[in-house]
């Protein structure tokens, strides 16, 4: 345990139930500013339907790609004028591929042979997708919210995209991140601030924060997002949709920016599926991970009876006492998943995890080992704490060219999150006999339900603040293990709340398994308002 970590840790703390009267009188006066909170409703029957079911809609003939698309387009114009989740756009050319996905369905002559094949080859032929900016789409803007990026754009797809790409899916925009992906918020000088659909003087979260804003405003079908420290889970989270990380190292990062030739960058960032739908996951996954599929078994049965489940509210003891405390909320649907789970007869116990007393030290220390991970602000030694302490300042003040949550991430890679050097390999050590421990804990047929942060979304300007929970997702990408986000419905405030399923390395397919039976039992995904169909 480092003592200036967790002097900062439990400062944050403090600071937090000092300021927390204001916040609430803050957010009571932000709603009452607000002339309009919601979305409009969703009025078409074709933005609730899953994956499976629009497939077999096309697949029938009773659907057209071109009707589809333009579903999804109108949705996504009708709501982003209030999210601004969108960085790029590229309706026409989408309108032209869902075109000729029709001429290609239309050709096969209402063969089922010929259909069938078409749509093995192809799984996803037809159907629209999203695409987080920094996972690189070809033709589009790759400047992952920096000023200083502004003018590049990606000259080939990332691997994933040109996966999803190949495997028929048509890709409608590039969404929001924050600057180089380094915060919880997708607010940047660049492209302004992205909002929460449930809530708009909220966070949608980061740094998939445009993904996750979408898909929980029913505008996206599924989005492609990455995660290095929680960034498909923490938007999950506060934008009340399924975000899955996978395994580390199972799905490739090539083409994405930010980017390392670090052994363990590769296994800390993975693109991984963020979606309204549970049964969604496993399909989207699977064509994520290419030839590393079959490692995953994820068309093996897994019966619901046979898992083993785990289950924590919190970090434990005095390591739980130091972080901010996880909202009641949180810890309730927890135990009323855990209470679902043993009525069906599922057995199910208390984790103790004791190795998670450093969680803050083994994660941090995690991201501050990488190398050749590009900084905002260039240039090496020692002077560069200085100047980017600096701009830290100048940033407070609005004068920085640099936002400020990125510029804290920086700061603390550049200081080795704030510990002696020397202590880094030490936490690295403690890390992998964590990892060891709870590969034990949950074998081949357990997963653990865990806090995926300690609050939901929280309001435009306090993100920082929130940062110090960070732990609770990151620490799962240093242990290498696969984690699903499940919304578990809303909060008294209107806004989502859920927790997250981990399991050992490459059993995604309990976490997806588990995803589903909740998905099924409580509901998953609420619109931010209520569906009023029209057609």
């Amino acid at each position: 345990m480092e003592l200036f970590v967790r002097f900062l840790l439990i400062t944050v703390k403090f600071a937090v139930l000092l300021l927390h009267p204001f916040q609430y009188l803050t957010r009571i006066w932000a709603r009452s500013q607000l002339k309009e909170n919601k979305l409009p409703a969703i009025g078409n029957r074709l933005l609730t339907y899953n994956l499976l079911e629009l497939r077999n809609r096309l697949r029938a003939r009773q659907l057209t790609s071109v009707e589809l698309v333009t579903v999804y387009i109108e949705r996504i114009k009708e709501v982003n004028p209030k999210l601004n989740a969108i960085v790029e756009e590229r309706f026409e050319a989408a309108l032209l591929e869902a075109a000729d996905v029709d001429r290609l369905i239309a050709n096969a002559n209402g063969n089922l042979k010929n259909l069938r094949n078409l749509f093995e080859k192809q799984p996803l032929l037809g159907l629209p997708m999203t695409v987080k900016e920094s996972c690189a789409l070809a033709g589009m803007s790759f400047a992952v919210g920096s000023l200083a990026r502004r003018q590049l754009r990606a000259t080939t797809d990332g691997a994933v995209v040109a996966r999803m790409r190949h495997a028929g899916a048509i890709p409608l925009l590039v969404s929001a991140t924050p600057e180089y992906c380094y915060s919880i918020d997708a607010d940047t000088l660049l492209n302004g601030r992205s909002v929460n659909p449930y809530d708009f003087g909220c966070t949608p979260g980061g740094s998939s924060g445009g993904e996750g804003a979408l898909n929980g405003a029913g505008a996206s079908l599924f989005g492609i997002g990455s995660d290095i420290a929680g960034s498909i889970r923490i938007p999950s989270l506060f934008c009340g949709v399924f975000g899955h990380k996978p395994t580390g190292g199972v799905v490739t990062v090539a083409g994405h920016f930010p980017y390392s030739n670090d052994e363990d960058f590769q296994e800390y960032l993975v693109l991984g599926p963020i979606t309204r739908f549970a049964t969604d996951l496993t399909p989207l996954l699977e064509i994520m991970a290419g030839e590393y599929a079959d490692q995953l078994r994820l068309h093996e049965p897994v019966e619901l009876r046979h898992i083993n489940v785990h289950y924590a509210l919190s970090f434990p003891g005095l390591n739980g006492f130091m972080h901010q405390s996880v909202d009641w909320d949180i810890q309730d649907v927890i135990l009323q998943a855990v209470d679902h789970l043993e009525k069906l007869g599922l057995q199910v116990q208390q984790a103790k995890l004791p190795g998670f007393r450093n969680s803050l030290e083994i994660s941090l220390s995690g991201i501050a080992r990488l190398t050749n991970m590009q900084f905002i602000l260039e240039g090496k030694g020692k002077g560069m704490v200085w100047k980017s302490l600096g701009q830290l300042l100048r940033s407070l003040c609005g004068q920085s060219r640099y936002t400020t949550n990125a510029i804290i991430f920086d700061l603390m890679r550049r200081t080795n999150a704030f510990m002696p050097a020397q202590r880094l390999v030490a936490y690295r050590r403690e890390g992998q006999a964590v990892a060891e421990e709870l590969t034990r804990l949950l074998g081949e047929n357990g997963v653990m339900l865990f806090p995926t942060m300690h609050a939901p979304a929280s309001r435009h300007g306090w993100t920082s603040l929130q940062l110090w929970g960070v732990d609770y997702t990151l620490i799962f990408n240093v242990l290498g293990f696969p984690v699903t986000h499940v919304p578990m419905g809303l909060n008294d405030l209107g806004l989502p709340i859920g927790f997250s399923v981990v399991a050992a390395p490459f059993q995604d397919r309990l976490c997806l398994r588990m995803a589903v039976e909740l998905e099924r039992a409580f509901g998953g995904w609420l619109p931010p308002t209520p569906v009023q169909f029209v057609n």
